[in-house]
């Protein structure tokens, strides 16, 4: 079915998910620093978009009731890496990865959901005591079916957490991310202790026909990326997504797009059903010459976005929580140009459950 293209935005997470930190959001050094992976982007859609079109899936995936907490902090999982690939050039600010990781069938999940991390080690807590490092939340960015299609691997996209310290001029190990560093160096084979899945706020529509808008900042791409997996790289017959899918996505540099490779191939598969449109703020300036942040883009389409909300569609929202704010004050002074109550505009989408988001 042919579409017009429109746009759409996304939904709060609740206070005790945004306390948990999945991802740390320490300060990074501009760019060119390698950490043992170098420093070229390694393109993934090559390894996991079937060329003959939808692949194939255990479909049996489908009946399963949402999985919740399926392991938790005093007894988790322990997954296997199967796989850790840089996927940012020489240029990106930061490094993140693409990390696969075998559950073999025993920890399933919905798209949208997160899992916990727990990385070796222990740390001393506010009483003295050695303890192990508290779980991680991570959003999912495979489908349920994984990169691979057999329902086997979940996929995890995680940015390199450190600390540059302007006064030894060089990097702080000792401020490093815990997690993150572990993650992003381990090699396959190694172990990780995992918690979950958990996580309602961000799961899809339950009508494959519902516009989808996702806005996403840096590794918030997570969530997004299941999604776009699941409407147009999976043949799953009873779920076939008849809507538009809009992504838009805000990063620093082209260096810093995180699986433009796989989303152009969506897009020249179904371009009726699949649009993206990318914010770099250090190369692209907004309507008043600024930087082009991702509330700017959005902005442009400000006319389809709210069009395909009134028309029901849905927007998720992922990334730092420093993004809300700016989008939020944007799409309120849209609603006093179109004349509309922005409170009671933002509480009847929350009400309908058209707004999603999860921010860190």
């Amino acid at each position: 079915m042919a579409l017009t293209v429109s746009a759409f935005a996304g939904a709060k997470i609740n206070a005790a998910r945004q306390t948990k930190a999945r991802r740390a959001t320490a300060v990074v050094r501009a760019e060119g620093t390698d950490y043992g992976l170098g420093l070229q982007c390694s393109p993934t859609a090559n390894k996991n978009i079937d060329p003959k079109g939808r692949a194939k899936v255990p479909l049996e995936l489908e009946d399963m009731p949402l999985p919740l907490n399926t392991f938790k902090n005093k007894e988790p999982f322990t997954g296997k890496v199967r796989s850790v690939e840089r996927i940012v050039g020489p240029n990106a600010t930061g490094e993140t990865c693409h990390i696969i990781i075998e559950h073999g069938g025993k920890m399933p999940f919905w798209e949208g959901q997160s899992y916990g991390v727990i990385p070796p080690g222990t740390k001393v807590n506010s009483k003295g005591k050695e303890v192990p490092h508290g779980v991680r939340l991570y959003s999912i960015a495979s489908s349920r079916y994984g990169d691979s299609y057999d329902g086997q691997t979940a996929t995890l996209c995680v940015r390199r957490a450190t600390y540059w310290d302007p006064e030894m001029n060089a990097e702080d190990p000792a401020k490093k991310g815990i997690c993150s560093n572990f993650l992003c160096d381990a090699k396959p084979g190694a172990e990780v202790m995992m918690t979950g899945p958990t996580g309602q706020v961000m799961l899809l529509p339950k009508d494959p026909a519902t516009p989808v808008i996702m806005v996403a900042t840096g590794t918030g791409i997570a969530p997004m990326r299941s999604y776009i997996r699941r409407f147009f790289l999976e043949d799953v017959p009873n779920w076939e997504f008849k809507g538009l899918a809009w992504l838009f996505m805000g990063v620093a540099n082209s260096d810093a797009k995180l699986y433009d490779d796989e989303f152009q191939e969506c897009a020249k598969r179904f371009p009726d059903q699949f649009r993206i449109d990318y914010a770099l703020s250090r190369e692209d300036t907004n309507k008043n010459g600024g930087k082009m942040y991702i509330q700017d883009k959005v902005e442009e389409y400000k006319d389809q976005v709210f069009q395909l909300l009134d028309g029901g569609a849905h927007m998720y929202f992922c990334g730092l929580k420093g993004m809300m704010p700016g989008i939020l004050s944007m799409l309120e002074g849209v609603c006093k140009e179109k004349g509309i109550s922005y409170e009671e505009w933002l509480e009847g989408l929350k009400k309908k459950g058209q707004w999603h988001v999860e921010v860190y």
